[in-house]
C-alpha cells in the first residue's frame, strides 16, 4: 500500500514500474518463443509504451496554471534530472548518435562531446539564476531583463524557429519506428506517432510531460543498453560494452584492411575537417545551453539549490547513454561486417528487405536495385549475387534499431528497441511541444495580447495551439527535409545565435541594455538562418568551407559582437534593473524586480 500522494511514493511508483515493464518484456519473449508473429509483438510494444504515457498524462491532468507550466515546482531534483535526460536524449541521441559513429567514426565524436559539453555551461551559466528569476519560460526573463514585449517577442522568434525544427526530427524518428514495427507507410506514421504525444503534453502541461518522462527514460535507457551488453557478451564474454568495444574495433580494423577501405574510421578528421569538427562542438555546446524547452526544466524544481543538483543528475542520466553510443557503433559494425558483407544476395535475412521498404537499407548488386531499394539509387553493383561493402547502404538513423536484427537477436530485443526509440523521440517532442505553446499561449497571448485572461482561457489556447503546431510538424516530417542528426544541429545553432548571448550577458553583465539584446538577437539568429537556408536549399557556396550544421559559427560572434557594441553605445540600464540583475547572482534572498519576484528557497 502507498501511504500518502504520488510525490510522496516516487521511489516505490517507479521500482513497481519498472519490474512491470521488464515482466512484460519477459512475457513477450515467451510468447515469441511461442511462436506468436514479430508484427503482433511489435504492436504490442508500441501499444503499451503509448499506453502507459497516455494513462499519465490523464492522471496528471491539471487546470492550474502553475501545474500546467513549470508542474507546480515540486519536483525532486532527482527526478527532474532523470526527466530533463529523456528530454535530452532524443531521437537525434538514442537513433542517430551510434549511427553518425558507425558511419564516421572519430568525428562522430563532435556530437557526443558537443552535446554533453553544453551541460557544463548550463550548470555554470544558467539554471540556477533562472530557476532564481521564478517565472515560467525564457521569454519571460527577456521580457523582464531587457523591458518589454519587444525583447520578449524577439526570443519567441528564436524559440519557435529552433524549437520548430527540432520537434520535426522528433516526430520524423517516430515515423520510422512506426512505419517499420506497425507496417505502416512512413506520411501515415508520422501522425499516428502524435497521438502520445499529445495526450500527455496536452491535458498535463509539464506536470504530464514530467512524470511521463521519468517513465520514459526508464525505458529507453534499458532499450538502448541491452542489445549491446548482449553483442558484447557475445563478441568478448563480458557483458560491459563500454570497456570491451576495443576488441571490436581490433576486429573491424582487421576486417577493413581485408575490404579494402581506404579511410578507416578510427583516424581522425577522416569526415570533418579541424574547423567543422571542433566549429561543430561549439555550436552544439552553446545550443544546449540555450534551448528552451532544456532550460524549462529547471522552473520546475522547488529551489535554486535544486535547480544546481538537477543539472548535475541529468548529466549522469544522459552520460550513461553517450558513454554507451561508440561500443554500440562499434559492435553494430562488426555485426555488418561480419553478417552480412560478403553474404549471397539471395541468401540475405528478411530485415534487409523490410528496412529498404521504408528506404534506410539498400542491397545495391543487380544492376535494377534502385527499383527495390531507394538507398541504391546513383549505385551500380557488379551483379556477381555476393554483397560487397560498396554495394550495401544503410541509413545512419536505422543503425541501432536494425541492429538487433543484425545481430541475429530475438525479435523481442528488436520490440523493445522500437519501444526506447519512441520513448526518447516521444520525450523530447513533448518537451518541445510544450515549449512552443507556452510560448504563444503565456508569452504572446497573455503578456502581449490578452493580460486580463483567466486561467480556463490560458489552457485552453495552450492546448488548441499544441495540437495545431504538432499537426504542422507531423506534415513537415512527412516531407523527410532531412536526417534527424542535421535537423537538430540546425536548432542547436539556430538557439545558440538567438538566445546565448542575449541570456548570458542579461545575467553576468548589468551594463547590457535592451537595444543592444534586441539588436543582437535579430542579427546572430538571422545571419545564421541566412547561412542555413541559402546553403540548404539556394545551393550557396561554403563560407570558410563551414557546414551548415554549424552555421552557429556565424551567428553566435556577431550576436556577441552586435550586443556588446550597441549597449556600449546606448544609454545604461537603469539603476533599478542592475540591482535585479545583482540580485540574480545572488544565491539567496529576493529577486530586485518587481515582475520577477520569487524566492530563492
Amino acid at each position: 500500500m502507498l501511504k500518502g500522494d504520488f510525490t510522496q511514493n516516487l521511489g516505490k511508483v517507479y521500482a513497481m514500474y519498472t519490474g512491470g515493464f521488464l515482466g512484460f518484456t519477459i512475457i513477450l519473449a515467451i510468447l515469441e518463443q511461442l511462436g506468436v508473429p514479430n508484427r503482433v509483438i511489435g504492436y504490442l510494444f508500441v501499444a503499451l509504451t503509448i499506453g502507459v504515457y497516455a494513462l499519465i498524462g490523464i492522471l496528471s491532468r491539471t487546470t492550474q496554471v502553475s501545474e500546467y507550466y513549470v508542474a507546480g515546482r515540486k519536483v525532486p531534483a532527482f527526478y527532474n534530472g532523470m526527466a530533463t535526460g529523456a528530454d535530452w536524449i532524443s531521437a537525434a541521441s538514442f537513433i542517430g548518435m551510434a549511427g553518425t559513429l558507425y558511419a564516421l567514426g572519430y568525428d562522430g565524436l563532435a556530437f557526443v562531446l558537443g552535446w554533453t559539453g553544453g551541460y557544463v555551461l548550463v550548470a555554470v551559466l544558467l539554471a540556477p539564476y533562472l530557476r532564481k528569476f521564478g517565472q515560467f519560460t525564457v521569454p519571460d526573463f527577456l521580457g523582464a531583463r531587457y523591458g518589454g514585449n519587444l525583447a520578449r517577442f524577439a526570443g519567441i522568434i528564436v524559440l519557435l524557429s529552433a524549437s520548430f525544427t527540432y520537434v520535426v526530427a522528433q516526430v520524423y524518428g517516430t515515423g520510422i519506428i512506426a512505419s517499420r514495427f506497425l507496417g505502416i507507410s512512413f506520411e501515415v506514421a508520422v501522425f499516428v506517432g502524435l497521438a502520445g504525444i499529445l495526450v500527455c503534453s496536452m491535458l498535463g502541461g509539464m506536470r504530464a510531460v514530467t512524470w511521463t518522462q521519468v517513465a520514459q527514460y526508464i525505458i529507453l535507457i534499458i532499450a538502448y543498453l541491452l542489445p549491446v551488453v548482449i553483442m558484447s557478451a557475445q563478441v568478448t564474454g563480458v557483458p560491459i560494452p563500454e570497456l570491451m568495444y576495443g576488441q571490436a574495433l581490433q576486429k573491424i580494423t582487421a576486417l577493413e584492411q581485408t575490404l579494402g577501405v581506404t579511410k578507416p574510421h578510427v583516424q581522425p578528421f577522416t569526415n570533418y575537417d579541424p574547423l567543422n569538427f571542433f566549429g561543430l562542438i561549439l555550436c552544439l555546446m552553446i545550443g544546449t545551453a540555450a534551448l528552451p524547452h532544456v532550460l524549462m526544466r529547471f522552473f520546475t524544481t522547488p529551489s535554486v539549490r535544486d535547480a544546481r543538483m538537477s543539472v548535475g543528475w541529468s548529466l549522469l542520466f544522459i552520460f550513461i547513454l553517450y558513454f554507451t553510443a561508440p561500443s554500440y557503433a562499434a559492435f553494430a559494425k562488426l555485426e555488418v561486417y561480419q553478417n552480412v558483407i560478403g553474404q549471397q544476395i539471395s541468401a540475405l535475412p528478411q530485415w534487409v528487405s523490410l528496412w529498404g521498404q521504408i528506404g534506410l537499407v539498400g542491397a545495391c548488386d543487380a544492376p535494377n536495385a534502385a527499383e527495390v531499394f531507394a538507398m541504391c539509387k546513383g549505385v551500380v553493383g557488379n551483379g556477381d549475387g555476393i554483397l560487397q561493402l560498396a554495394e550495401f547502404k544503410i541509413n545512419n538513423d536505422a543503425i541501432v534499431l536494425a541492429t538487433p536484427e543484425i545481430a541475429g537477436l530475438p525479435y523481442v530485443v528488436a520490440g523493445l528497441v522500437a519501444a526506447g526509440g519512441l520513448a526518447a523521440a516521444l520525450s523530447t517532442a513533448d518537451g518541445l511541444l510544450l515549449a512552443i505553446a507556452n510560448a504563444l499561449s503565456h508569452d504572446i497571448y497573455y503578456r502581449m495580447i490578452d493580460p486580463h485572461a483567466d486561467a480556463k482561457r490560458r489552457l485552453i489556447v495552450a492546448r488548441a495551439l499544441l495540437v495545431g503546431v504538432a499537426i504542422i510538424a507531423a506534415y513537415v516530417a512527412s516531407t523527410k527535409p532531412a536526417g534527424i542528426l542535421s535537423m537538430v544541429a540546425w536548432a542547436f545553432s539556430l538557439a545558440a545565435s538567438g538566445l546565448f548571448p542575449a541570456l548570458v550577458m542579461g545575467i553576468w553583465w548589468k551594463r547590457t541594455t535592451s537595444i543592444g539584446a534586441i539588436l543582437g538577437i535579430i542579427a546572430g539568429w538571422g545571419i545564421c538562418l541566412y547561412y542555413l537556408i541559402m546553403t540548404q536549399y539556394f545551393a550557396m557556396p561554403l563560407w570558410f568551407g563551414v557546414k551548415n550544421i554549424s552555421c552557429g559559427l556565424f551567428g553566435i560572434p556577431v550576436a556577441f559582437i552586435v550586443t556588446y557594441v550597441v549597449s556600449l553605445f546606448t544609454p545604461a540600464p537603469s539603476q533599478e534593473m542592475q540591482d535585479f540583475v545583482e540580485s540574480i547572482r545572488v544565491p539567496r534572498g529576493d529577486v530586485a524586480l518587481a515582475a520577477g519576484q520569487a524566492k530563492a528557497e
